[in-house]
């Protein structure tokens, strides 16, 4: 007999790795995204009461499929009950039980399904998070609160978004080079979402967003193998390749958090590196510039430091020109003022921050705090510094990243009479 917990972790190892694949497999046909996602788990909870007793199975994987496929079945079943849907029933059979007869045959159906999701019949503003839960089996409260939205609302637009894409017939396919265009920006900004995620958790701790930086860029390399001269797709996966990059930079080894100022170049990735300048490299050949491209130039400009000991600021503050003036993000304006400060002096800095005074959307930012605080230290204005800090301070939720702060808040000193 298996252990509970051996049986346990298991399913949530094979849940990780494969749960976006098996539900894409499933919806795909049946367009019925919801109920590919209750057969999923309804197979993961017969997993965890007949693997401890039965054994785990040799192919995990194939077990949970053919479970997952008697479900989806089943359900068709109980909603058609004429003689029409019979073939249509047969035709599900006959599918997945070719398929799910050996796990290689799977097919890797998850970039058909972001473009699903990605569909223009979807709310833009649910694109992302839609992909986030059908591809990484996110729940509704972890999207919610990623999005800065209330968890019933969140939930309430996701089950919007799958009724959508049963009743509209929404095609899982990757759309042709004509309507490209319009879903690719959903599907890219989607995959930067799940990299983000990982992102924020630099140690690996959080078993919730274990992996997720490293799934976002395979999802990135996927859409590169399949658009292969598509600029934004090489300029996004150049971009996560760039911070992937610096993951073991970010910590020291007492797991303090390190701006990227002070890092240590030689711990950076230097095969991350050269993979993603070689993929800026081919995305600036198609002439076409757009956001993840200058991003990634950006970090580009950063790595710089590994030869020359010093970052490109002037650079650097180009392309944050540019990002702003095709964005408008106050986000972009932060950085862009950081920048500036580097080029000519805290006091420019200072007054490019000030320009973002009445945007209410930085009211509760901590970036745009943290680095008025820096900026104060430096022009010499220590009380303004402090009263920011702690600002930033109270809005930062890793705790390392507070912890640096209060450093840094604790590091003014009085002026000298």
């Amino acid at each position: 007999m298996q252990d509970g917990e051996e049986a346990r972790a298991t399913a949530e190892a094979v849940a990780r790795r494969h749960y976006g694949k098996l539900v894409a497999f499933l919806a795909a046909r049946t367009r019925d995204v919801a109920g590919a996602e209750d057969a999923l788990s309804e197979a993961f909870a017969a997993a965890l009461a007949r693997w401890p007793a039965d054994g785990i199975p040799d192919n995990p994987e194939a077990w949970l499929l053919a479970v997952a496929r008697r479900k989806t079945i089943d359900a068709a079943r109980r909603r058609r009950s004429s003689a029409a849907a019979g073939p249509d029933l047969q035709l599900i059979a006959e599918e997945l039980a070719a398929v799910a007869a050996d796990v290689t045959q799977i097919p890797d159906e998850r970039l058909a399904l972001m473009f699903a999701c990605a569909h223009p019949a979807i709310d833009p503003a649910t694109r992302a998070p839609l992909m986030l839960q059908t591809i990484l089996g996110f729940d509704a409260a972890t999207i919610a609160s990623a999005f800065l939205v209330a968890p019933a609302t969140m939930s309430q637009r996701l089950v919007r978004a799958k009724n959508k894409i049963r009743q509209a017939g929404i095609p899982f396919r990757v759309p042709e080079r004509a309507e490209l265009r319009e879903r690719l920006d959903a599907v890219l900004e989607a995959i930067y979402a799940v990299f983000a995620e990982g992102w924020s958790d630099p140690a690996g701790t959080d078993a919730r967003r274990r992996n997720l930086a490293g799934e976002g860029i395979w999802l990135g390399r996927l859409v590169v193998s399949l658009l292969p001269e598509e600029p934004e797709a090489l300029g996004l996966l150049a971009l996560m390749l760039h911070a992937e990059a610096r993951r073991e930079a970010r910590r020291n080894a007492r797991g303090d958090y390190v701006p990227l100022a002070d890092q240590d170049p030689g711990l950076w990735d230097s095969k991350f590196i050269d993979e993603a300048e070689a993929l800026l490299s081919r995305a600036s050949r198609s002439g076409v510039l757009g956001r993840y491209q200058l991003e990634a130039a950006v970090q580009s400009a950063h790595a710089v430091r590994r030869r020359t000991g010093q970052a490109d600021w002037g650079a650097i503050e180009r392309f944050y020109d540019a990002l702003l003036a095709l964005t408008g993000s106050p986000v972009v304006a932060i950085n862009r003022a950081i920048a500036i400060a580097e080029t000519r002096g805290p006091a420019a800095g200072l007054a490019a921050l000030d320009s973002l005074a009445d945007d209410g959307r930085i009211a509760e930012y901590q970036p745009y705090w943290a680095a008025r605080a820096g900026l104060l230290t430096r022009a010499g204005n220590l009380a303004a510094a402090d009263a920011a800090y702690q600002l930033a301070i109270g809005l930062e939720v890793d705790p390392a990243v507070r912890a640096f702060l209060q450093q840094c808040r604790a590091g003014l000193q009085p002026p000298q009479p």
